[in-house]
C-alpha cells in the first residue's frame, strides 16, 4: 500500500519541511502556483516494475508520480450538493434526473485505482467513493443504439468515452476522494472518473451523462487533443 498522500501549499513548505523531503529522498516541485511532492525514486521504480491483470506496466510511458492528486483549473461549477442535479439522457428508455441525495442511496462502490493526467503526472492507489455508471446506464435501459458516453460537465465542458469503456466497472460518478468529500478544485460535489484514460476524460462538477449514437469530440477534443486518450499508447494529441 503506498504512504497516504499529502499536498503541501507554498505556506506550509517551509525550510525544515523541505530538508526533510530532501532527506527522505523525495522530490519536491512546484506546479501551478502550489507546491507537490514527488514520489519517491523508489516507489517509481516498483510501479515501473508492476504489470496491470491485462500485462501492461502499472505506470505508463513519460509518466512520473505524485503522492496526491493535482487540481487541473478549469470553469468550476457549483459545488453545493443540495443544488445538484445529475441528468441521464440520450439514447435510452427512461431519462432520469437524481440530485445528491438520491445518488447517495444507490448501490456505493470504494474504489483504489491510479489515475494519470496528460501533463505527465500520475498518482497511484487513490481512494474514491462513488456510483458506477453501469447502474446509472441499467436504471435508464440504454439502447442498442448507443455507441458513446458523453460526460456532461459546468460551463459547457464535455468529454467523450466509447461506451464499452464508459461502461467498465472501474467507471464512476464519484462525491468522494480520499475518504472524504470532493474538494471544489477536484469537482465538487460529483464528477467523474475514467482511470484507464487521461484524466481530463473524467470530467469534473458533472451535470450530465448522454449516451450517444454518435460521437461527439469534448471541449479538448475539439482543440486538438486525442479523442481516445490511452495514456499507455501516449494518446495525447490528434
Amino acid at each position: 500500500m503506498a504512504k497516504a498522500p499529502r499536498i503541501l501549499t507554498p505556506q506550509m513548505l517551509d525550510r525544515r519541511t523541505f530538508l526533510r523531503a530532501i532527506a527522505a529522498g523525495t522530490g519536491v516541485c512546484a506546479l501551478g502556483g502550489a507546491t507537490y511532492v514527488l514520489a519517491d525514486d523508489d516507489a517509481t521504480r516498483r510501479a515501473s516494475a508492476q504489470k496491470r491483470p491485462d500485462g501492461r506496466p502499472r505506470l505508463p510511458p513519460s509518466q512520473y508520480l505524485l503522492q496526491r492528486l493535482r487540481p487541473m483549473g478549469g470553469s468550476e461549477g457549483d459545488p453545493s450538493a443540495k443544488n445538484f442535479v445529475l441528468r441521464v439522457h440520450g439514447e435510452v428508455e427512461e431519462p432520469f434526473e437524481i440530485d445528491f441525495a438520491e445518488l447517495l442511496k444507490m448501490p456505493q462502490v470504494e474504489q483504489v485505482c491510479d489515475v494519470h493526467c496528460v501533463t505527465k503526472w500520475t498518482v497511484l492507489d487513490s481512494h474514491w467513493t462513488g456510483v458506477r455508471v453501469t447502474d446509472l446506464a441499467a436504471r435508464a435501459k440504454v439502447k442498442k443504439s448507443a455507441r458513446h458516453v458523453i460526460f456532461e460537465a459546468a460551463h459547457g465542458y464535455s468529454s467523450n468515452v466509447p461506451l464499452r469503456e464508459a461502461l467498465m466497472p472501474t467507471v464512476l460518478v464519484a462525491h468522494r476522494y480520499e475518504g472524504a468529500p470532493l474538494a471544489r478544485p477536484h469537482g465538487a460535489p460529483v464528477r467523474a472518473l475514467v482511470p484507464d484514460l487521461y484524466f481530463w476524460k473524467s470530467a469534473k462538477w458533472l451535470a450530465g451523462i448522454n449516451f450517444s449514437a454518435v460521437d461527439h469530440p469534448g471541449y479538448w477534443e475539439v482543440r486538438g487533443y486525442n479523442n481516445h486518450a490511452d495514456p499507455w499508447k501516449e494518446e495525447r494529441y490528434g
